[in-house]
This record gives C-alpha cells, structure tokens and sequence, in this order.
C-alpha cells in the first residue's frame, strides 16, 4: 500500500473518533452574592471545583446534563424577573436609568419606542404616555428613581 494512502487512512481514523476531555470549573460568588463560573478559581475567594466528569468532544452534551451538573449552589436563587427598559434616544432620564442599571450590573433589554418595531408596539400596549417606562417582571413603573428601582428589583430577588 502506497505510503501517502497509509497516511490519508490513519489521519481520517484519527479525526473520526470520539475525544474526551478533562474540564476544571469553580464556581463562586462575589460580594454582591451573584455566582460566577470559570475554568480558573480567583485567589482571593472562596471557590468549589464543579465535577462535570468527561466531556466528549464529538457529540455535544444534552441540555440535561447541563442543568443537572451546573446546577446553583444550595440556598442561592436567581432573579427571575427580567427588566425591560423602553426608552428614547434622546431622553436624558433615560440615559440615567440605563447607566445605573449597568453600574448595579442589572442585566436588562432596551426597546427604543421610536425606532423598534417591537418598542413602539409594546409601548402603544401599554399606553405609555412617557418614557422611560421600566418592567420588572410583571411590576411596570414610569420615569426613574434609584430607590425604587432598588426597592423592586429587591422584592424580585436580585442582591442590590
């Protein structure tokens, strides 16, 4: 058998089997009580190394097993409630929101009320009269404060 055949037949057996893989994960949670996962624990915290076992490379895992193994440590819940913020370009109330949201590190979707579809079609549901309008969930309040904004995103569980 030709020696570049050989090669060829070897190189496909090698790329067609099924590898695995060793992964180290930590999770931790900050000051803030939000858990982090990474593949390296920071110094100065106390992490716990996940044990996901092996990964396969070929096939990818099942959603189950994600959740299964990556599961939140006992007594920590997650925010359920997701914020929503519609705004405008142009609203200077607005701009506070949105930069208090992001220096609290609240995870939120803006919908522009002029320029998305989405946003005009939300707000005209609404009856929103001004903006900014922010949804916690199912709580909606118009304009901005930060103690408010504190205060419900407290009741909906996020560590603020």
């Amino acid at each position: 058998m030709p020696r570049h055949l050989l090669t060829t037949l070897l190189m496909l057996l090698t790329i067609s089997l099924p590898t695995q893989v060793y992964a180290e994960i930590y999770t931790w949670t900050d000051d803030l009580g939000r858990i982090h996962f990474t593949d390296s624990p920071p110094d100065d915290t106390r992490t716990k190394q996940v044990d996901i076992g092996p990964l396969n490379t070929y096939n990818s895992p099942s959603q189950n097993s994600i959740n299964n193994t990556l599961s939140r440590p006992t007594g920590v819940t997650a925010p359920k409630a997701k914020v929503i913020l519609y705004s405008t370009t142009w609203c200077g109330v607005c701009k506070k929101a949105k930069r208090w949201l992001r220096s609290n590190k609240i995870a939120f979707r803006e919908y522009d009320v002029e320029n998305s579809e989405r946003g005009r079609k939300d707000y005209k549901k609404m009856k929103g009269s001004g903006v900014p309008i922010i949804k916690v969930g199912k709580k909606r309040f118009n304009g901005f404060s930060s103690s408010r904004m504190t205060q419900v995103l407290r009741k909906a569980g996020y560590n603020i």
